[in-house]
């Protein structure tokens, strides 16, 4: 009964963060585009922490086991999270189309700020099952 709850805690949480970042990073991709940065503003700064927030939540229910991350998907998680986190770091600074590359910027920045904690979690948790092997 307990894990389902969780499951579906977890699962509402992957949900709902994507969510947010996608919202977020659409009006990060906006702002850019006349010249501010919603992450360095005072309601952006929270909008970061409560993504980061979730995605710790995402990852710390992942690495029990309870979460909607099962231990057969976490190396393709840890894949994709890290896809993430690079893909922002390559359109952080292109220059496409006009609204473009701003929107791509943008929407990977606040993805790779929701799944950078849960990565980072999981990869603990995949760490010390190595360690304990041995």
């Amino acid at each position: 009964m307990v894990k389902d709850d969780m499951v579906k805690y977890g699962s509402w949480a992957f949900l709902i963060g994507i969510l947010i970042a996608f919202i977020a990073g659409c009006y990060q991709a906006y702002t850019l585009e006349i010249g501010e940065n919603f992450f360095a503003s005072s309601t952006g700064g929270w909008v970061a922490w409560l993504l980061a927030v979730i995605g710790f939540f995402v990852g710390f229910i992942g690495f029990f086991g309870k979460g909607t991350i099962t231990a057969k998907e976490i190396p393709g998680f840890l894949m994709a999270g890290i896809a993430l986190v690079v893909m922002y770091g390559v359109f952080k600074d292109i220059n496409l189309h006009p609204g473009i590359g701003s929107l791509l910027h943008g929407i990977s920045m606040s993805m790779a700020i929701f799944v950078a904690p849960a990565v980072g979690v999981l990869s603990i948790a995949v760490i010390y099952v190595i360690g304990k092997d041995k």
